[in-house]
Formats: structure tokens, C-alpha cells, sequence
């Protein structure tokens, strides 16, 4: 089972007054936005309950684009979805700025965090009201938390919003689906954004266009990242677009992260099996090399010999380089790391 959560005394958190912000107030640029630490995240099917994430140990970097990678079921939405308390977490802990957001909470502590984390999510026809125009469902989160002067400064937030995401402030009384996927998607990062939130959870925002419009949402994205120094968490189970956007990867599988390093470094050298295996599935644009390529499936039966006394972990192979693996496999991918510095080398 995981480890009881902290008390706030024993996480030494500061106390805030009534007009201070205590996310800001026990904020350490040095460390990481988002902690989660022995996580666990459980849905009760009738009297079963099925654990989806077990032991989940992951740091947010402050400022950083993080991807998370891994197929349909893999645990990455719930993941995203814990950290903004859509999911209940079962056990564990996550805290933001030092501050604990799992579990129950203070009522002006959850609605603060609202503030400060938003999230684009994937269907952007389904997250957006049918029955509400543009400007409602934009200053929607403005109007919640009273976070403007007067109407005009509303409107003039609202608009300078839509220009940002390329679209015309004619379209503000017109209703979502009078509008493409790509424009809808648009809509959907321009509300999250004009709350200027210090962490973004993206849930594959880009799954549901066409390829055209893809790189234009993930410059959007990007965009917004760098102009505001936020923080990024964006999911997705395409290696290729997550590698263009992201600054470190954590791939996870079975609700385990299996690999985690910077997103160039895990294309170098990837060293767990699954990741390997996300890698071959990768399209490559020269077509006789594509054709000849050969797919790896994983098996992780086939791939392990784990036993109950040496249990796998997640393990520094190297600095910012972390697999899961246990003790036999370190010395093996230590190897795998030495040969391939040697073959660069030469």
C-alpha cells in the first residue's frame, strides 16, 4: 500500500494570512512545481476496486514542457486528471509549490489552485458548452474567480485573448460548432490561457485534428509556454510530436513510469523495452526504410525475469536518466550505455 500522506506540520508548511496566497508563500524556485510521491489512483468497478496507477514517483519542473508517453489505458489522462482533482487520489500525495492537493483540501485552497493550473482537453467538441457563445465560454473562469476590473477590461481581456489564438473577436458571439476542430481547440486553449495558470495539463490537445492543423496547435502551445515561463504537462502517446515539444519524457506503462530523460536522450538512448517498442512504432518519412523497419511488441513477461526479492525500481542509470529495472538489468543497461558511448565516440 502506499505511504500514509504527510500532515502539513510535518511538510513544515508556511502559514498564509488571509490576503497572502499560500502557494506563493511556500514556492521555491529551485524545486519542482508539482511532487507526486507514492500515488496511488483506484476505481471501484461494483465491489472490485481496479488500481490504475500504483507507486507513482514524479517530479514537474518548474517552467519546463514534460511529456508523457504511453498507449490507451497506460494511466497518463488519470494522471493529468489527479493533479488538477478531477480523479480522487487513493493514496499518496501531490503537492504544488510545496503545498499538499491531494486528498481533502481547505475550500479557498481548492478554489486558489483553479487559478493556477488549467487544462486543454483532448475532444475539443466535447469540452466546450454547445449552448454558450465564445465570449461566455472564453471569460468564463474570469467571471468565476472576479478576475477583472469592470466589463470593458473583461472584453478587452477576451479579445486580446482571441488575437493570441488567431481568431477573430468578430467570433465571440458566435457558438461552438459553428466552428472546425482546430478553431474549437483554439477556443479551448484560449480559456485555459487567459487565466494566466503556472501549469497547463495539455491531454493530447492535438489527437483529435487533422494532421495539417497539428503544428500549428503545438506552436500555439509552445508559444504561450515560453512567453509565460509555465509549466507544460502534455500528454499524448505520439513519441514523435512529444519529442518536438517537450524538454524531458516520462514514459509510463500499467500505470508505472518505466523511462524518464530528456526528450533527446531518450531518443538516443532508449534503454527500457517499452520504450524501445514506442521508438520502432515511430513513422519514419523515407519509405524503403519504413518498409524494412522492424516493430518491436513488448511482452513484459517475455522481457523480464523479475522476482519478489530484487523488485524492479525506478533507478538513475545516469544523470537525468532514469529506468525501471532491477538490479540485473542496471548492470545490463549500464553496458548498453557504455557501448553505445563508445560507438559515438568513434
Amino acid at each position: 500500500m502506499p505511504k500514509k500522506q504527510k500532515s502539513e506540520s510535518e511538510l513544515n508548511l508556511k502559514p498564509a494570512t488571509e490576503e497572502e496566497d499560500i502557494f506563493e508563500v511556500n514556492k521555491v524556485e529551485e524545486e519542482p512545481i508539482v511532487k507526486m510521491r507514492d500515488v496511488q489512483i483506484a476505481y471501484k468497478v461494483g465491489n472490485v476496486q481496479r488500481i490504475v496507477v500504483n507507486h507513482l514517483n514524479l517530479d514537474i519542473n518548474r517552467g519546463e514542457i514534460l511529456g508523457l508517453v504511453g498507449e490507451s489505458g497506460s494511466g497518463k489522462t488519470t494522471i493529468g486528471r489527479a493533479i488538477i482533482r478531477i480523479n480522487k487520489v487513493s493514496g499518496g500525495e501531490i503537492t504544488y509549490n510545496n503545498v499538499p492537493i491531494s486528498g481533502k483540501i481547505p475550500r479557498k485552497r481548492e478554489k486558489l489552485l483553479k487559478t493556477k493550473i488549467q487544462m486543454v482537453f483532448q475532444d475539443p467538441g466535447d469540452s466546450l458548452n454547445d449552448r454558450a457563445n465564445i465570449d461566455y465560454i472564453v471569460s468564463e473562469g474570469l467571471r468565476a474567480y472576479h478576475m477583472y476590473d469592470n466589463e470593458k477590461d473583461r472584453l478587452e481581456k477576451v479579445e486580446d485573448m482571441m488575437a493570441k489564438v488567431g481568431l477573430r473577436s468578430e467570433f465571440l458571439s458566435r457558438y461552438p460548432h459553428e466552428f472546425s476542430g482546430g478553431q474549437r481547440q483554439r477556443i479551448g486553449i484560449a480559456r485555459a490561457m487567459i487565466m494566466n495558470p503556472e501549469l497547463v495539463i495539455a491531454d493530447e490537445p492535438i489527437s483529435a485534428l487533422d494532421v495539417s492543423i497539428r503544428a500549428q496547435i503545438l506552436n500555439l502551445i509552445k508559444e504561450f509556454q515560453q512567453e509565460r515561463k509555465m509549466t507544460v504537462l502534455f500528454i499524448a502517446h505520439d513519441l514523435s510530436v512529444v519529442r518536438y515539444i517537450s524538454d524531458r519524457i516520462a514514459v509510463i506503462y500499467a500505470g508505472k513510469i518505466v523511462e524518464l530523460a530528456s526528450a533527446n536522450r531518450l531518443f538516443e538512448a532508449p534503454l527500457h523495452p517499452y520504450t524501445k517498442s514506442l521508438l520502432t512504432a515511430v513513422p519514419i518519412p523515407d519509405p524503403k526504410v519504413e518498409k524494412k523497419k522492424k516493430i518491436l511488441v513488448y511482452n513484459p513477461r517475455e522481457a523480464h525475469q523479475y522476482s519478489k526479492y530484487d523488485p524492479p525500481e525506478l533507478v538513475e542509470i545516469e544523470p537525468g536518466h532514469f529506468v525501471r529495472c532491477d538490479k540485473k538489468e542496471k548492470e545490463k543497461y549500464e553496458e548498453e550505455l557504455k557501448r553505445l558511448g563508445d560507438s559515438l565516440n568513434a
